[in-house]
């Protein structure tokens, strides 16, 4: 399982590679780093690597994957970024890269269908694509007036996160 964490202005990628009881072996950024992690109650964890103890506070925050974690000398606002979160965040922000103008799948799927044609007259709201992903169908809307410049994909396509769809001008 592998996910990016936000720390601050720095996002590192996570992922377990092993668990065996209070062992696993974790990979931050490629750096593998084998650890024992107990939780002592509720939301304070002790992690002990290479003969050093730390504590962890976790603290929920505002949303559901955004945490305060504060160790003895220092305090940090995290967010875990997932697929779950991806997706949301692309639901409620109309996945767009507003500079490229270019609508990206959140997570992987399937392209259902595409309504539009290359060199097509968009208005902003207008579904440009259907992907099924997590047992539903999500539609996309163009996030201005403008000119559909390339479709990048065909219907019937399996997608994967981050992967670029349709480009509008």
């Amino acid at each position: 399982m592998a996910v990016d964490i936000r720390i601050g202005d720095r996002d590192a990628n996570v992922k377990l590679l092993k668990i065996e009881g209070t062992k696993a072996t974790i990979e931050v950024d490629n750096i593998t780093y084998n650890v024992d992690v107990v939780m002592v109650e509720e939301g304070v964890y002790s992690i002990l690597h290479e003969g050093n103890s730390y504590n962890i506070e976790l603290i929920p925050d505002s949303g559901p994957k955004n945490y305060f974690v504060n160790t003895y000398s220092s305090s940090h606002e995290i967010e875990i970024i997932d697929a779950q979160s991806r997706y949301q965040k692309s639901r409620n922000s109309g996945n767009v890269n507003s500079t490229e103008r270019i609508i990206t799948a959140p997570m992987p799927g399937k392209v259902v269908r595409i309504p539009v044609k290359t060199g097509q007259k968009v208005a902003m709201g207008e579904t440009l694509i259907v992907i099924s992903a997590m047992k539903m169908e999500n539609d996309y809307q163009s996030p201005i007036d403008g000119v559909v410049k390339n479709i990048l994909v065909n219907q019937g396509d399996s997608v994967t996160d981050n992967q670029p769809l349709i480009e509008i001008e």
